[in-house]
């Protein structure tokens, strides 16, 4: 099976949907617990930016899901993201990750 990205919305979603239906486990519980404290936007937000940023031809869909995880705000945070790649950012393409994040805020 390929792999697969999951955005803390998307476990949200999943684990609200199961809780309503039966009893979850300590961890699912925890997890749900997390994720709704830590995520700020809806599933379909989150869906949006990640497509924003995927567009940019220097991401992948591992940045991508990353960036809506995170919402980097400040060009140190969006480094972070990128620091296991093989790429060196401009200063305008951190600025268009930062302006599509804040677009969604």
């Amino acid at each position: 099976m390929p792999e697969k990205y999951v955005t803390l919305a998307e476990v949200k979603e999943i684990l609200e949907a199961e809780s309503a239906k039966r009893e979850v486990s300590t961890q699912q519980r925890a997890a749900l617990e997390h994720a709704q404290a830590v995520v700020k936007l809806s599933l379909e937000d989150t869906e949006k930016l990640i497509d924003e940023v995927n567009a940019l031809e220097f991401t992948t869909d591992y940045i991508s899901h990353k960036v809506a995880d995170i919402l980097p705000k400040y060009p140190e945070d969006i480094r972070a993201v990128f620091a296991k790649e093989r790429i060196t950012l401009s200063a305008e393409d951190i600025q268009q990750i930062i302006d599509i994040v804040v677009k969604y805020l």
